[in-house]
């Protein structure tokens, strides 16, 4: 055997132990959740004036295993985040290493933000807006499945907007974005995200700028980041410059 084949099974090996952790995380959160399932449901549905209404036996076993699922993979994304840093690090150069690791809670704090705030202040915003809508018209009855989608639907996409920060920080040191570009694209940026949030929000002035407001700092300070990522970044280059001189 190669040194080229035994460095290939020595990375087979490691991917394949961060993959087990990963998996063995997983099983474990879902068993946990499974457990406490009924005081989950109750949680997410404490805030409806209305049962869910089932179609069936198996619909409620269907029910706790998705919501089981959902909270594990949640939980087990800092894990996998942490496990593939691992996996990466041998690669990196102590300063790639630190500024790597402090990613992921930065990413773990913000995609709970992102759900919180969709969860909080954009769900009973919609929620509300399209029961008053109905009311006096139908009958009003959700099924799990469906609700628990309207939720998913309200709440994953502002956990992945509220990203942004790190993915301009990340594109301003690979060099792919400058701050200067996304200040000069702003009105473009705004337009953006005046329109996202008119589709995902109901039709009233009040509802689009609880949405607009968030996502405008959001851009704001990931310009801000950017200008720091970029001016350490034209520091290091000049010092390296320097140095090879």
């Amino acid at each position: 055997m190669t040194q080229q084949d035994m460095n290939m099974f020595d990375h087979l090996s490691e991917l394949r132990k961060r993959i087990m952790i990963v998996l063995g995380s997983f099983i474990l959160f879902f068993i946990v959740s499974f457990v406490f399932v009924r005081d989950i449901y109750q949680w997410l549905v404490q805030d409806l004036d209305m049962e869910l209404t089932v179609l069936g036996p198996l619909d409620v076993l269907w029910i706790f295993f998705s919501i089981a699922g959902v909270i594990a993979v949640a939980v087990t994304i800092p894990i996998l985040m942490f496990q593939v840093w691992l996996f990466v690090k041998p690669g990196l150069t102590p300063s790639e290493r630190k500024v790597t690791l402090m990613y992921i809670p930065a990413s773990v704090l913000l995609f709970a933000g992102g759900l919180a705030f969709g969860y909080f202040v954009v769900l009973p915003i919609v929620l509300n807006f399209l029961l008053a809508l109905s009311e006096g018209m139908f009958q009003t009855m959700f099924t799990p499945d469906r609700y628990f989608q309207f939720v998913l639907r309200m709440t994953v996409p502002f956990s992945l907007l509220f990203e942004l920060p790190l993915v301009v920080m990340f594109l301003t040191s690979l060099g792919l974005l400058t701050p200067y570009g996304m200040m000069k694209n702003r009105k473009y940026a705004y337009f953006a995200i005046v329109v996202v949030s008119v589709l995902i929000s109901p039709p009233d002035f009040i509802s689009d700028v609880l949405v607009i407001i968030p996502l405008i700092l959001l851009y704001e300070i990931s310009i801000m980041l950017s200008h720091a990522v970029y001016r350490r970044k034209l520091k290091r280059e000049l010092e390296e410059k320097n140095s090879s001189a």
